[in-house]
């Protein structure tokens, strides 16, 4: 049986990603090993190779891929309004709405109450926390 060249670069590289895995601690993926054979070893190789031979080898890199967390189902709040958003007079109602803002230092929320009947600001405030 006649062994392709192809099938014997992918067996030398999977040894050599196995190796460079190994010396990681089982922290290197795809890319950082691919990086560490151009780099140190001078292997010329794409990302998708070292996708497939580790794939073939069962070798995954951290962090693993986060999966999306389920939201357990919540009984709300019982609705004190009634969406009924009118108001007889001032300071008898007031309503509020908090705004989560990021930014590069951060997220930023913003809270802000507004009587009802004047639909004025009754207080704001803005913080980091």
């Amino acid at each position: 049986m006649i062994t392709s060249t192809r099938s014997i670069r992918h067996a030398w590289l999977s040894d050599l990603i196995g190796q460079i895995h190994e010396s990681s601690y089982g922290t290197y993926g795809r890319m950082r090993i691919r990086a560490e054979l151009q780099r140190s070893h001078e292997v010329t190789v794409g990302q998708n190779t070292v996708a497939l031979l580790m794939r073939r080898s069962g070798l995954v890199g951290l962090p693993l891929r986060r999966r999306s967390k389920r939201v357990p189902h919540q009984v709300t709040v019982t609705d004190l309004v009634r969406r009924r958003f009118h108001a007889d007079g001032p300071d008898r109602l007031w309503v509020t709405d908090i705004t989560e803002h990021p930014t590069r230092e951060g997220k930023l929320y913003c809270c802000v109450v507004l009587d009802v009947f004047s639909r004025r600001v009754v207080g704001w405030a803005i913080d980091t926390e």
